[in-house]
């Protein structure tokens, strides 16, 4: 049997593997820290996310979509979030909720396709990079057999910033992945090929964390005896969802540096109202049971999570109660050792008529905050260049 037959019989996109050279597995670990990115595909709309509600022209540009200012979380004099978000503001009450405003970068694209691939790889907007910035930092410094894989990947099939060599694993839930490791095993007490028993070889530490995940109890059972399960809320959707397989799966012992989660839908050109209020409600609300589930496992002081999207939406509204594809936008950074408050820059509203805004925060200052300061790895290879993290974290 040959590597893609081998690949071919883990069968119907279950599970996705990318095999990393030798040196790979025989490096040491060094990601104590668990970072959880969550991918809001689509461009969710950061201006009514995290709203100036004080702002004539908000409601200028937006006749329609503008978010009543009764309505509005009020975080400050100015600024106030979506009233589908309220399950975040505990987290921001406790300083544990950080909100980057005017996320961009120089000479942005606004096709779906193209800017997401500039967010995945950390290239330039005239560049085309074939790696994800985390697999070429992993590569540079590598996690180590002690982890189960390098990655998580759910509520996709894409891998995004693991893409182009880490050891990622796309996984529908714990069941599955447990499943489709033992039709690998099976696989290769059949074949007895050399070249597989090399493949699989390199792929102990992906069946081992399986094996460990197929025995496990369901999360809640898990963290039953360091916190009272009903505590921990539920959370709707594909999303909750989940959330919920990575708190089994990180219940269940297994070490990964990284988990991505995907949330779709947020490309609002029409009807925008009534399906951003229900995906920032499932976000929330999949969020705070992230926090509740990982508390309780004693892992939110070691974990970081970050929003991100391949752009923003347009200031002003269009003529389907929608918005369209636009540049700078906001983003949510959480966790136990966050410096809560808000960073960045506010949208510059005053001059916009049907133009776009300004970015005051490059996307890749966001990315080597996570490695320089989350990691304490250097950036500047990983990256393409210097840019300066942000003082979002604390200890």
């Amino acid at each position: 049997m040959q590597r893609r037959q081998f690949l071919a019989a883990l069968g119907a996109g279950l599970l996705t593997v990318q095999l990393p050279s030798l040196a790979y597995a025989i490096a040491p670990a060094g990601y104590q820290r668990l970072l959880v990115l969550v991918e809001l595909k689509g461009g969710n709309d950061g201006l009514n996310t995290v709203i100036p509600y004080t702002s004539p022209d908000y409601t200028r540009l937006r006749p329609t979509l503008a978010i009543a200012r009764e309505q509005v979380l009020q975080l400050d004099e100015q600024r106030g979030l979506h009233p589908a978000l309220a399950p975040l503001l505990p987290l921001w009450q406790a300083g544990q909720l950080a909100i980057v405003q005017g996320v961009g970068y120089p000479e942005p694209n606004l096709s779906h396709f193209r800017s997401i691939d500039i967010w995945d790889t950390a290239s330039h907007s005239t560049q085309t990079l074939s790696s994800g910035w985390l697999t070429r930092l992993l590569q540079q410094y590598p996690a180590g057999d002690a982890y189960a894989s390098d990655g998580l990947i759910l509520g996709s099939h894409t891998l995004g910033p693991l893409a182009g060599g880490a050891r990622a694993v796309v996984l529908r839930n714990a069941a599955d992945f447990a499943r489709q490791a033992r039709l690998a095993q099976a696989a290769a007490r059949q074949s007895g090929s050399s070249a597989l028993t090399h493949v699989l070889k390199v792929e102990a530490d992906i069946r081992r964390a399986a094996s460990d995940i197929g025995k496990m109890p369901p999360a809640q059972q898990a963290m039953g005896s360091m916190q009272d399960p009903g505590r921990i809320p539920d959370a709707p959707g594909n999303f909750g969802r989940a959330v919920q397989t990575l708190l089994e799966t990180l219940a269940g012992g297994s070490q990964v540096v990284v988990a991505r989660l995907t949330l779709t839908g947020f490309d609002t050109h029409a009807g925008q109202t009534g399906t951003q209020q229900r995906l920032l409600g499932e976000l929330a609300e999949g969020l705070a049971a992230l926090q509740a589930g990982l508390a309780a496992q004693g892992r939110w002081d070691d974990t970081l999570v970050m929003s991100y999207a391949e752009f923003g939406r347009r200031p002003k509204e269009n003529g389907n109660q929608g918005t369209d594809h636009g540049t700078a936008n906001s983003h949510f950074v959480l966790g136990g050792r966050v410096a809560g408050g808000f960073y960045g820059q506010a949208p510059q509203l005053a001059d916009v008529n049907d133009g776009n805004l300004a970015y005051a925060v490059d996307f890749r200052q966001l990315y080597a905050t996570v490695c320089e300061t989350w990691w304490g790895k250097p950036s500047a290879t990983v990256l393409g260049g210097r840019f300066k993290p942000l003082p979002l974290l604390r200890g």
